[in-house]
């Protein structure tokens, strides 16, 4: 009967899904009725997803049409082109099916108007497009980015088949990674933009040969100037290519709206809450590492924030751009900004974005805020009931509506996947609105301009080349669209006209007399496209009542060295009121290569009143080094609180060090009531050499190690300057505060500083237990060698030989030594019970293998059984035992809430990001979902010094290496001889030590955390 029954309901829903929309009722069923199997039935799509309540969602194409859809992009015609991800990190899923021709670019077809697609072609296959992230189509060409390549596919002879390959750009780095190059897109000024994530590391040509940005830098993150993610611009046939922005984690895909605008997201280091929006000011660094040093933003540094998701990005640092709005936890992908007129007026010339990380399409309405906007959310279609959902793209169809890619996985990020046969392509529009595509026609100027109109890109894109081919033919029609009383059609207009041959600057200033302050930043973006000089257009605006068009111009100014730029930007600094963050950035990048001349003009203008509140905002962006006297005086004889006063502090580490260090030790010389507090900062802001050669420094140091000894500052102090006078003192710290962390503190910095002998010289009778505990916890190599001595030496009694096992078995590392040990034939017998009891609840199944022989206990080799993970779902688990369970097993590695070891991802909302099946796979097969920046590394010292942990910041001069229990480690680049990428992940499957009951308490657990 039970079959039978949903064998009726799956036959009823399909019936309804052949209704017209106006007949469809979506909640005739309960969805939670459906089984599991139905649920993923493409028949029964729809009815798992929330729509808003003006629009209606209707299912365009899905399996087996297509599968696994990265991106999309929609042709004039209304056709959506999909790059499928079928082969996606088939290195590391080396037990997935593969196609072995490649993955596909697809050509999905509505021939008859009913809004589903009927055909599906294939425009090319190819291995070189392997999970590519990328497609523009922009008439008969194709530009789709797959690191290593950028490449233009071409359809010669109009067969939707792709008769030619051209490479446009080589050498990216993160093949295969969602890191690596995104998506292009055409921009009302006739260019194309795309950017890169973090892992792309740098641009070569075609030819293998570096790109060079516009200012004469080669392209790549060494800090030369850029860093990490970027954001680019170059023209339609791929040159000219120059660096618009910089400093981003994961920018997925960049969009431009009609006024020349770039908004677009990033990722956070995963658990971090700190996914965000980003309107893109040109040339910004955005933070996401020190812009001077490259280090992490878990580094230390003075004044960051109490904030971890405004910490992530550096919101504290002079030069890192605001940002727009801060989404906590997720994984966001394409974005597109809507310039329709179909949906409600609530996404009308607003952004929208696919997050699979919590399954929702949403858009983020902006309104003005001084020379920046603040932004809100307003969801338009969410996997409530089915959180397979996962958009990876939207983009917008000639007829206004929305076409919304969906992965359809269980989970999302750390490169895992778990469903290769399944996606889908939703369209999204107001109720009962047929999929209408009128057929494009921009023979003529007026067709043209009607063509530009249109809210999707392909067909604009063909209006556009058309008009300006046209040249002065276009022009009257052009003029009639920018009187229009839309001012985005406005924009769209005057980007043409202002490239009209001897017209172009007649039309720009009058854009710049408009009384719509978006024409009049349109028109100073138009201006600087023609490459002249602009200062005379700019000087008509200095006084703009918009803050947002007097930012405009200081961006314009970035790199103009002229007296007359200088004159203007400090008529605009004049006018920067202290409270407007944009704006200040703004400033900052107008000021670029001319700091020092700009501010004595902008001292000699305001003369006594430079310490205002705006005053003070100045002195700490700018970059010259005469504004050290100020920081100093700031920093003693400002009213501020302290807490304050630190940033000051932190804006010396922007200066050259040699004047830092010579302000530094002035400003510490000085008598005032926070003299201590002073000192002890500045002694992190001094460079290491100066400190070493200055023996003033070395009188005022032992004062403060004295006042501060056994805080985190003092270790902080200690490990920074090798001070061996105070290892002895550490020693006492480690072995007085044993039981909390200040003890394993001590006992770590220690060992770091190569200390082991002097650590085991002062191991007696009394507090052998003790050090033995903290060593465990350190969790270095050092430490394990002083375990393993006790373990083999004779002299030492079983009980503390039991305890140093015991004590080692709490870490990777600490196995692999017992291991060592047993091969060794070091292992004492009567601990060989012990060493198998460790095994058996190892969660390396490396190890247990190694162990059983190496112990003949072959039981050791079998690793604990489950239920295949389609039934654990099934399972009823007790989410109160399982989070007693999660605070035993897994509590060392990570966080949630305020709970736990920061060390792998925090997982305060997981449940929201993964379904049930995919926190299965998480827990039992964890190498398979490493989340990007917590890949393991091995590295290993010149000393013979061995750690393991993942690589929490990278500079020049040191790596920190973040280990198992949330301890840091840093390394001198010198000092090491060797850092390699492990195989598998840091996490160890938990679940050997777990009853299947438990394992499912767990996982129930895991899944209630939104």
């Amino acid at each position: 009967m039970k079959s039978y029954f949903r064998f009726s309901l799956s036959l009823s829903l399909l019936l309804v899904f052949s209704c017209t929309p106006e007949e469809k009722v979506a909640d005739i069923f309960d969805y939670s009725s459906l089984t599991v199997g139905e649920r993923r039935m493409s028949s029964n799509a729809v009815l798992g997803l929330k729509t808003h309540d003006e629009l209606e969602t209707t299912l365009f194409a899905s399996e087996p049409m297509l599968s696994n859809p990265t991106n999309i992009d929609i042709d004039a015609r209304g056709r959506v082109w999909v790059t499928e991800g079928y082969n996606y990190r088939i290195q590391i899923h080396k037990n997935n099916p593969v196609k072995e021709k490649g993955d596909r670019i697809l050509i999905l077809e509505d021939e008859d108007g009913d809004g589903k697609a009927d055909t599906s072609k294939v425009f090319y296959q190819g291995e070189d497009i392997n999970s590519a992230l990328g497609i523009l189509v922009l008439g008969n060409k194709v530009i789709v980015s797959c690191s290593p390549l950028v490449m233009m596919l071409t359809d010669t002879d109009g067969d939707d088949k792709a008769d030619k390959k051209e490479i446009l750009l080589s050498g990216i780095e993160g093949v295969q990674h969602d890191h690596g190059v995104h998506a292009y897109v055409f921009g009302p000024d006739g260019k194309l933009y795309f950017n890169f994530g973090n892992s792309g590391t740098k641009l070569l040509d075609k030819d293998g040969n570096p790109v060079i940005d516009k200012t004469g830098a080669e392209i790549n993150n060494s800090g030369n100037p850029f860093r990490q993610g970027m954001i680019f611009r170059c023209n339609r046939d791929g040159s000219d290519i120059e660096v618009l922005a910089h400093n981003f984690r994961n920018n997925y895909e960049v969009a431009v709206d009609s006024y020349g605008t770039l908004w677009q997201s990033d990722n956070d280091d995963d658990g971090n809450r700190g996914a965000r929006i980003n309107y893109v000011m040109e040339y910004g660094n955005y933070g996401y590492t020190d812009e001077m040093t490259g280090a992490g933003w878990r580094a230390a540094r003075t004044g960051m924030h109490d904030s971890i998701p405004l910490r992530h990005w550096h919101q504290n640092d002079p030069g890192s751009m605001p940002n727009l709005l801060q989404t906590g936890s997720g994984s966001p992908t394409g974005m597109v900004v809507y310039e329709g007129n179909l949906l409600p007026d609530v996404f009308q010339g607003q952004m929208i974005h696919s997050e699979p990380g919590h399954n929702v399409v949403r858009s983020y309405p902006v309104e003005k805020d001084g020379a920046g906007y603040k932004a809100s959310i307003v969801n338009i279609l969410k996997g409530d009931n089915d959180q397979w959902f996962r958009p990876s793209d939207v983009c917008v169809a000639p007829d206004g509506s929305l076409m919304v890619a969906d992965w359809y996985d269980p989970g999302v990020g750390g490169h895992a996947v778990g469903d290769l046969n399944r996606g889908r392509i939703y369209r999204v529009a107001p109720k009962k609105t047929k999929y209408l595509v009128k057929q494009l026609s921009v023979n003529t100027a007026s067709e043209a301009v009607e063509a530009l109109k249109s809210p999707n890109m392909s067909q604009r894109y063909h209006a556009w080349i058309q008009l300006n081919e046209m040249g002065l033919e276009a022009e009257d029609a052009l003029l009639t669209l920018r009187k229009s009383s839309n001012p985005i059609y406005q924009a769209r207009a005057l980007w043409l006209l202002s490239m009209l041959e001897g017209k172009g600057q007649d039309y720009i200033e009058q854009a710049l007399t408009d009384d719509n302050p978006d024409i009049r930043i349109t028109g100073i973006r138009a201006a600087r496209n023609l490459g002249k000089n602009i200062n005379p257009l700019l000087k008509t605006l200095i006084n703009d009542p918009s803050a947002q068009v007097r930012r405009e111009i200081a961006v314009a100014l970035r790199n103009d060295t002229s007296s007359e730029a200088e004159d203007l930007w400090v008529e605009l600094a004049i006018q920067y009121t202290g409270d407007d963050r944009w704006y200040l950035e703004a400033l900052g990048i107008g000021a670029t290569n001319k700091s020092e001349r700009l501010y004595q003009k902008w001292l000699s203008k305001v003369g006594d009143q430079w310490n205002s509140k705006a005053g003070r905002d100045i002195i700490w962006r700018l970059r010259d080094d005469q504004v050290l006297g100020k920081l100093s005086d700031l920093i003693l004889n400002s009213s501020e609180d302290w807490t304050d006063k630190l940033r000051y502090f932190r804006a010396f580490d922007f200066h050259t060090p040699d004047k830092s260090n010579a302000e530094l030790l002035k400003l510490i010389k000085q008598q005032n009531a926070n003299k201590d507090q002073i000192t002890l900062t500045a002694l992190f802001h001094f460079s290491d050499d100066f400190i070493a050669s200055n023996r003033e420094i070395k009188g005022l140091l032992k004062s403060v190690l004295k006042t501060y000894r056994g805080t985190p500052e003092y270790f902080s102090l200690v490990s920074k300057l090798k001070l061996e006078s105070e290892y002895q003192q550490v020693l006492q710290l480690a072995m007085d505060s044993a039981s909390n962390q200040i003890g394993t503190l001590a006992c770590k910095l220690l060992l770091d500083l190569g200390q082991k002998e002097l650590i085991a010289s002062n191991m007696n009778d009394s507090n052998s237990s003790l050090f033995i505990e903290l060593l465990g916890k350190v969790n270095t190599g050092s430490g394990y060698d002083i375990l393993r001595g006790i373990v083999t030496d004779n002299k030492s009694s079983t009980e503390l030989k039991g305890m140093s096992l015991q004590s080692m078995s709490a870490s990777r590392g600490g196995q692999r030594t017992i291991i060592r040990i047993i091969e060794a034939g070091e292992l004492p017998a009567v601990l060989e019970p012990n060493a198998i009891k460790i095994f058996a609840a190892s969660g390396h199944e490396d190890f247990r293998k190694k162990a059983s022989g190496l112990l003949e206990a072959p039981e050791l080799a079998n690793g604990k059984t489950f239920s295949p993970i389609s039934q654990l779902v099934k399972m009823d688990g007790d989410a109160s035992n399982g989070e007693k369970i999660f605070e035993r097993s897994c509590l060392m590695c990570h966080q949630v809430k305020d709970k736990g070891v920061d060390f792998g991802p925090k997982l305060t909302e997981i449940g929201s990001k993964l379904a049930k099946s995919a926190i299965y796979k998480a827990i039992l097969t964890p190498a398979e979902a490493i989340s990007f920046g917590y890949e393991g590394f091995d590295i290993k010292l010149k000393d013979g010094t061995e750690a393991r942990g993942f690589i929490s910041s990278n500079t020049e001069d040191f790596v920190e290496i973040k280990q198992v229990g949330g301890l840091t480690s840093r390394f001198a680049r010198a000092d090491i001889e060797s850092m390699v990428e492990i195989e598998g992940s840091l996490m160890t499957s938990m679940a050997v030590a777990m009853e299947e009951q438990e394992l499912v308490d767990l996982a129930t657990y895991l899944e209630g955390l939104k």
